[in-house]
This record gives C-alpha cells, sequence and structure tokens, in this order.
C-alpha cells in the first residue's frame, strides 16, 4: 500500500471516461481509506489529488412535446394567467403558438413589432436575429388565421402603430423574456407536463421550437418527401447558418425512429436484388 504512487490512483479515479459523480464517490471512499491508513502508520502520505475537479455538466436533452402536451399546455393558459400574472391569456395562447407554429426563438417573438406581421402576404419579417439577420418568415394559413384573430383583440387594447410591440403586457409595455418564461413554468405546472431529473432538467419554452422541427421531420418521413432537399429548407426557415445547428433540433424520438426505420426498411427492400 505504501508503494502506490498517485499516477496510480489518478488513473484508477479518472477510468475511460470524463469526470462524473462517481469520480468524486470513488475519491471520498479512497480519502476515509488513507486517512484510517495515515492514522495508523500504514502510509506516511496520501496519494490523492488535492483537489476535486469540477464535475461536467450533464448535456441537455431537449424535451419534444407531444401534441397531447401541447394541447394541454393552451388548455392551461387561463389558469396560469389567472389572478396577478401581467399577461393576458389571449397574448400568452397566441404567443405560444407562433412560437411553435413558426418555429421561432423567444428573443424573435417579443421583439416583433406590429409592423413586422404581415398577415396579407402571410409572413413575418424577423429581424436583429441570433446572428444579426433578417428573414421572412412564412405561415401557414391556420397559423395566419390564428394571428389574424390575435390582431383583432390586440387592437381593441393597445396601439396599432407600426412600431409598437405586437406582444405587449396589459400595460401595452414589450413582454420580456424573463416574464414569458416565468409564465411558462407556471403554465407547465397547471398542465402537469414534467419529466424525470431535477428543476434544470424540467421542458423548457425553447422546447416550443425543438418540437417544431421535429414534428415537421416526422411529417415529413410519413409523406415520404425529399428530405435532402427539405432539411435545408428547414434550417434557412430556423434562421440556422448550417445544416449542422438543425441537426441539434432533430432530437431522436420514438415517432422519429420509427418513422426513419420504416424508411429505410422500404429502402432496403426497394434496392434488394438478390
Amino acid at each position: 500500500m505504501a508503494n502506490i504512487e498517485a499516477e496510480t490512483v489518478l488513473v484508477f479515479l479518472n477510468g475511460t471516461g470524463r469526470v462524473t459523480a462517481y469520480w468524486v464517490k470513488k475519491y471520498r471512499v479512497l480519502s476515509g481509506f488513507y486517512r484510517f491508513a495515515l492514522a495508523r502508520g500504514f502510509v506516511k502520505s496520501v496519494p490523492l489529488p488535492h483537489s476535486i475537479p469540477e464535475l461536467a455538466a450533464p448535456a441537455f436533452v431537449p424535451y419534444i412535446y407531444s401534441h397531447t402536451e401541447l394541447k394541454r399546455l393552451l388548455d392551461a393558459v387561463p389558469a396560469a394567467c389567472a389572478g396577478r400574472v401581467p399577461i393576458d391569456a389571449y397574448v400568452f395562447r397566441a404567443l405560444l403558438l407562433l412560437l411553435y407554429g413558426a418555429g421561432l426563438r423567444i428573443s424573435e417573438a417579443v421583439s416583433l413589432n406590429r409592423g413586422d406581421v404581415d398577415l396579407d402576404h402571410t409572413c413575418l419579417i424577423v429581424q436583429g436575429t441570433k446572428f444579426y439577420k433578417s428573414r421572412l418568415v412564412p405561415l401557414g394559413t391556420d397559423l395566419t388565421q390564428v394571428m389574424g384573430n390575435y390582431v383583432g383583440k390586440r387592437h381593441d387594447h393597445h396601439s396599432s402603430a407600426a412600431d409598437s410591440p405586437f406582444f405587449c403586457f396589459r400595460d401595452g409595455a414589450r413582454l420580456s423574456k424573463s416574464a414569458v418564461r416565468s409564465a411558462f413554468r407556471r403554465l407547465r405546472a397547471k398542465a402537469g407536463v414534467v419529466r424525470e431529473g431535477g428543476a434544470r432538467q424540467q421542458p423548457r419554452l425553447h422546447d416550443l421550437r425543438h418540437s417544431a422541427a421535429v414534428h415537421r421531420l416526422v411529417a415529413w418521413y410519413r409523406s415520404g418527401a425529399d428530405l435532402d432537399d427539405l432539411l435545408p429548407k428547414l434550417a434557412t426557415y430556423l434562421g440556422h447558418v448550417n445544416l449542422a445547428a438543425t441537426q441539434h433540433y432533430l432530437t431522436m424520438t420514438p415517432d422519429l425512429l420509427h418513422e426513419a426505420s420504416l424508411r429505410f426498411e422500404r429502402y432496403a427492400m426497394e434496392n434488394d436484388h438478390d
């Protein structure tokens, strides 16, 4: 035991992967063991590192909302906006539908002005995005109708000037990202949408964007669409600078795995000439 060198102990602690909580457990067991040995004279020194390295944070896995969960979230909007919450339910509902339906970032949605929403031409003008570029975002028929209904209600309460914020608090001020995220945490609790893990692992507002991308990909798989042609278009629609950024959004869900498997099986059968 006295001949065990610090390098040997470090190799044992590090193992073959990254530093995890298991590293800390091994370190603490060995630390107790060596304190015992040192107190009784079995060793003259402790061959352990003097400090515990910072643990590698586990990668966050985006949460893909099911269509049932999306409906539960929308149904719970009135309850989440009740009381002293400074966001009207009709505003919050329209915001959520736009985040999902157009795949917007929350920063892009709250930055929209009334003049950026062109319902006549069924598109949004998203200005000053994450990569400091502006882009046009086409709106589908259903989403355009939803936004049209929202604009009608909004006109009754707030300014219709082109430079006025499209999404407002009750007092007419522009919605803030922090307030929307706070309201979404209440909404998620009201709707009972949770997953295993601590508070940091819970579904986020930003996961609406991930869900939009994955649901679109599943629909394309099911329709037999040409993904090589459509994925670059999806990247452009989401405002990504390259396809790799879009691939980050395409979390493999059971539906996506199933549809990808079915497509591969069809491909294999069509190309099996043996």
